[in-house]
This record gives structure tokens, sequence and C-alpha cells, in this order.
């Protein structure tokens, strides 16, 4: 029997588990977060999703990041996930941030038809693309792209280099390696016309582990679209 299968939590559970860390949410947020949780561990048993399949990493990576990443944001602005696989942060952000419109993007087709059956099945406010995010910004646009663990620092922005007239701001969930990448990015040019900023610092619960949100913002770009 799986550790999933032979845990089996309950909303209360989960109520009980955002407590001990301090996050309180409405009844109803609570229960569709619970619901989330378990469709996402329930596909987990065919496609790899995600390592957090214990409601203590649950709650103290996922749900923790996540609204880390929503006291960052605005009310209403058009959010892109970049990279959701099982749909962290971004159907999190669906969860707990109704007002955003939230829209998650996938390259890998058996993952980006698996989130767009979970935000089905929950009936979730969110727009599952089954492409990479720089094929999503040739053809929309959005206030600000989320990440967290995709790739370095470097690697991010040398992808999205040429699409900043397409979104204002890239908020990136990072660990204890964000100033090397920092210096690496700095070292390649890559952020000479830019302004980055720790917008967030905060340690993760049970671990202690200390994860900072970083703010990249394009001086040119808020200029013209502010």
């Amino acid at each position: 029997m799986s550790e999933t299968e032979n845990t089996q939590p309950t909303p209360a559970d989960l109520a009980h588990a955002l407590c001990e860390v301090g996050i309180e949410l409405p009844d109803d947020r609570i229960g569709l977060l619970d619901r989330y949780r378990s469709v996402l561990w329930r596909w987990n048993e065919q496609i790899n999703l995600t390592r957090h399949t214990t409601l203590e990493k649950f709650v103290n990576r996922d749900v923790v990041d996540s609204l880390e990443l929503a006291k960052l944001l605005p009310e209403r602005k058009r959010i892109l996930d970049i990279g959701t696989g099982g749909g962290v942060p971004g159907l999190i952000l669906a969860i707990c941030r109704p007002d955003l419109k939230v829209s998650v993007c996938e390259s890998m087709q058996k993952k980006a038809k698996v989130v767009e059956a979970i935000v089905s099945e929950l009936h979730l406010p969110a727009t599952v693309y089954g492409c990479r995010a720089e094929e999503v910004l040739q053809l929309q646009t959005f206030d600000t792209l989320v990440a967290r663990g995709v790739a370095s620092l470097s690697k991010i922005l040398r992808w999205f280099e040429p699409h900043w007239s397409a979104f204002d701001q890239l908020l990136l969930i990072k660990g204890r390696k964000w100033v090397l990448e920092r210096g690496e990015a700095r070292h390649n040019g890559l952020l000479k016309k830019l302004e980055l900023r720790k917008a967030a610092t905060y340690l993760t619960p049970a671990s202690e582990a200390e994860s900072v949100i970083l703010s990249i913002t394009s001086p040119k770009t808020t200029s013209r679209r502010g």
C-alpha cells in the first residue's frame, strides 16, 4: 500500500495542518484545497507530478510557497504559472485567490493533460496551456509570471528576454542557491537591463530552510505599460 493510500487525510486534517503553520483560510477554500490534494495524489500514482505526498510536505512546501507568492499579487491580476507540473503554485493560487485570473502552462503533454483533467474535475477558474511559456506569450499578455523549481535564473532570463513586452514582472521562488544564480546571471550580462530585488524571505516550516521570492522587472516595460 502506498503512503498516500495509507494516510487518507481529511479536510479536517488539512485544516489542522494549516493552523499549525499559521495559515487561516475559509472553510470552502480548505475543502477545495483538500480535493485538489486528493486528486493530485491520485494522479500521481500514474504519472510523476509531485514528491510531496504527505500532508506535512503538501502544506509546508506547496501551500506555504503558493501563499507567500499570493501576498505579493494585487487583486484581479493576470497570472501565468511557468512549468506548473502538477499545478503548483498556479492551481493553489486559483483555489486560494479566486480573484486572480490564473493561467498555467506545462510543456510536457502528459502532465498538461492531467492538469487539464484536475481543473475540469474541480471546476477551477484556470486556463491550461500545453506548451512552453514562450509560445503562450506570443499570443497573450500577463501582469505577472510565477515559477517554482523550473530552471536556473540564467535559463529563465534567456527564455523570456525577447518577451518582456508581454508581461510586467517575474516572481521566482528560490532556495539558498539564489545568490549564486544571481551571480551567474550578472556574469552572463542577463541583468543589465533588468531590476532584481528580493521581494520576500521566509522559512519553510519544520525544515526551517530559507526560501526567497525574487521579483524581476524591466524598467522600460514597467514605464511603458504602467
